[in-house]
């Protein structure tokens, strides 16, 4: 099987330092790298002609480009594969670039600047909008936060005997309040709303609360957030230099009067809504990794938050953190059923594209056999009747295996049936076909595929081979052979207008005609040897003359060589026998 690694390999851009318009690699190998506009025009594609070259597969060779006007620049989408998105929103007309535009061609992003612009003060970051006490947030750069901590407190997954010098009833308090609104919960889009509830009815003192946890990406994501008084659900600005202070350091923080604390004197949220004090704890899981921030605050500056109070709230956000684990294991839990069900529907409706039922052609015996290596596989064979009484057989490998692999498979038996069935000329039907898959996946996908058209009046069979393994043709005496090697094509999906050979044979009363995957040939055994087709042909001398007893020989074969070993690729094999004169 051939695997090809994506990636930004090569972003490449006719720069001018001169140039006020710049993009911005936001991902990738060249993550950070600055490409300016220094022209009317620039494309951005794969191919190498293009200004911005973009190496990744799914990236149409000419996929957008970007024209200078009197406004500064515009983006349009040159009808690509896989669109054009700008601030997350496929584009389908001409769109005017704004400094600090996001631009995404696949998974490959860039932002859009413009020197002289003043960045907003601001960058809106995702929220679970809905349930109670959730409202808008945004998190603030904050560039002055240097000076030292007034209190902090480091936690790890292993504080559970802490010291607690905040009163019984306070500390008690704390953890029954938590303890009993969390046991049984199990959604975490309850568990997050319960903990700031619990901690608003601890510190009576708090006007806004947040939870910020990492996503599978190690981004910050602010996910529930509380304002004691509808007149300040407006929107909550976190500091980001607070957030990673507190992630990094695995420290939680007081500060006991933000507002005239040194260390945020240029934080625009504390000024802008008057912010009197903060406490800000990590959540750390059981493997001990921080997995986010907890944080209330208060503008009552009689009621600034003191260190005791810091250590409760260390204390909660451990009952705090488990909870969220225990949500978060049983989310994935949940989404790991839904998918293996959806696996299933998958197998059951890919199965469907299989035939069950064997060719009833008089004067010979037919034979298959699949096994994919995951639920569903990307190995295809198909029996087609054709319009003058032959019998397509075709046997094909997707690159890959597993769910995409399978999802080409469908559309293969799809395209197949249509062009044998529609086209008489055989040459002509795999010239549409290998073009079709060309056209439509994309360029790190392709297909190997053998056709033999078996015409049963002549015994005469028409082969095409699209980079497929060549057929094991056995005689009755147990000599074989592979067939047909000098007449191989590319594999369909590499080139349009592709002129397929044909080879022609004639089989013979006992001949078998064995076409099979490289599943089969390259399976391994434990030591990292290959099944081999020297093996194969050997097996197949030497077993009986009876089509389905051989074909069921190789198979047992080829599983007792892996012996133990994993199956690291799909399994098909289809065989025919002349039995007849």
């Amino acid at each position: 099987m051939v695997s090809q690694q994506l990636g930004l390999g090569n972003i490449g851009g006719r720069s001018s330092q001169g140039m006020s318009s710049y993009l911005v690699a936001l991902n990738g190998p060249d993550s950070g790298k600055k490409i300016f506009l220094a022209g009317e025009e620039f494309t951005l594609g794969r191919h190498p002609e293009c200004d911005i070259v973009v190496e990744v597969g799914a990236v149409s060779r000419y996929h957008a480009k970007i024209v200078r006007n009197d406004s500064g620049y515009r983006i349009e989408d040159l009808k690509s594969r896989n669109g054009t998105y700008v601030n997350d929103e496929q584009i389908a007309e001409p769109h005017q670039l704004q400094h600090g535009d996001s631009i995404r061609v696949c998974d490959i992003s860039f932002e859009f600047k413009q020197e002289g612009v003043k960045p907003a003060p601001t960058d809106t970051v995702g929220l679970k909008p809905d349930g109670p006490g959730a409202f808008g947030a945004v998190m603030v750069d904050d560039d002055g936060a240097t000076s030292t901590i007034m209190s902090k407190f480091e936690v790890s997954s292993q504080t559970g005997s802490i010291h607690l010098t905040a009163s019984p009833e306070v500390k008690l308090n704390a953890l029954l309040e938590i303890t009993r609104g969390l046991t049984g919960t199990l959604s975490l889009d309850e568990v997050l709303p319960k903990v700031l509830e619990g901690l608003f009815h601890i510190f009576l003192q708090a006007d806004r609360g947040f939870i910020i946890l990492q996503d599978g990406s190690g981004n910050m994501v602010p996910r529930w957030t509380k304002a004691r008084k509808e007149s300040d659900e407006e929107e909550i600005r976190i500091s980001r230099t607070i957030v990673k202070h507190v992630m990094q350091t695995r420290e939680a923080i007081l500060s006991a009067d933000a507002a005239a604390d040194s260390r945020f004197e240029m934080s625009q949220s504390i000024t802008d809504f008057k912010i009197r004090s903060i406490m800000c704890a990590p959540l750390v899981n059981a493997h001990d990794e921080v997995i986010g921030v907890i944080q209330i605050d208060t503008l009552d500056q009689r009621k600034r938050f003191q260190k005791e109070d810091l250590e409760v709230a260390v204390s909660v956000g451990m009952q705090a953190a488990a909870a969220i684990e225990r949500a978060q294991l049983h989310d994935a839990a949940i989404r790991q059923i839904s998918f293996e069900r959806d696996l299933h529907t998958a197998k059951q409706v890919q199965i469907g594209f299989l035939p069950s039922v064997k060719p009833s052609v008089p004067g010979y015996k037919f034979y298959h056999y699949y096994l994919a290596a995951n639920s569903v596989g990307g190995d295809y064979y198909d029996y087609i009747p054709l319009p003058d009484g032959g019998t397509a057989i075709l046997v094909g490998d997707v690159v890959g295996h597993g769910i995409a692999a399978s999802l080409m498979m469908a559309k293969l038996s799809a395209e197949a049936r249509y062009c044998l069935a529609s086209m008489s000329d055989f040459q002509q039907a795999a010239f549409h076909l290998n073009n079709n898959f060309t056209a439509y996946t994309p360029d790190d996908k392709f297909v190997t595929l053998a056709i033999a058209i078996l015409h049963p009046e002549s015994h005469q069979v028409t082969l095409i081979n699209a980079g497929h393994n060549p057929p094991i043709l056995r005689k009755p005496d147990g000599t074989c052979c592979m067939i047909a090697e000098e007449e191989i094509g590319l594999p369909l999906g590499i080139m349009e207008d592709m002129e397929y050979d044909i080879a022609r044979f004639t089989l013979e009363p006992g001949d078998m005609l064995f076409i099979y995957t490289d599943g089969i040939n390259e399976a391994m055994n434990a030591s990292g040897d290959q099944f081999g087709m020297d093996r194969m042909l050997t097996c197949v001398s030497q077993k009986s003359d009876d089509l389905e007893v051989c074909s069921k020989a190789i198979i047992d074969d080829c599983r007792k060589f892996m012996a133990n070993s994993p199956q690291f690729d799909d399994m098909c094999m289809v065989s025919l026998q002349r039995t007849t004169e």
